[in-house]
């Protein structure tokens, strides 16, 4: 696995602009009244899934952003690999997630803020597939204010 900052010039315009398309599903679980994290797959420059968090509204703790997202591209391509496609997400996936992203053995994972307490790096960085390269801290920032305005929310 690689572990790249983000600071790769390159990527950085699509990866912002696929970050945009992940908030904007994080957006709509935070108005389902869930956590909002979202999540999309990008297959040769076009988003073949989405995904934001569900665990409320389908009572099951295993659907997360990124595992609804997992399943709708792996629909779409008709395969369970995802060799050639990237996962966006706006939060760092948690170890179950990164788990089923090394089992589908995605070439390039992008999330945009770290979560120190259920992220799985906290874990280890090894979770993931050897060949899938890990940029974080794209649109930090944007991505760690939702989080923070959904639970403070919670707290008044």
């Amino acid at each position: 696995m690689k572990y790249i900052n983000f600071e790769d010039i390159n990527d950085t315009v699509s990866d912002e602009f696929f970050m945009r398309e992940a908030l904007k599903e994080a957006a709509i679980a935070f108005d389902k009244d869930e956590v909002p994290i979202g999540a999309l797959i990008v297959h040769n420059g076009k988003i073949i899934a989405r995904g934001h968090n569900l665990t409320e509204t389908l009572n099951d703790v295993t659907a997360h952003a990124e595992m609804q997202a997992f399943t709708a591209a792996a629909n779409y391509i008709g395969g369970k690999y995802l060799k050639d496609c990237t996962l966006y997400v706006t939060i760092e996936p948690c170890v179950m997630c990164a788990g089923a992203s090394y089992w589908s053995q995605i070439k390039r994972i992008v999330f945009g803020a770290q979560d120190l307490k259920r992220g799985y790096t906290a874990v280890s960085k090894k979770i993931t597939h050897p060949k899938t390269t890990v940029i974080s801290g794209v649109l930090e920032p944007e991505c760690r204010e939702l989080m923070q305005r959904f639970f403070q929310m919670k707290r008044l």
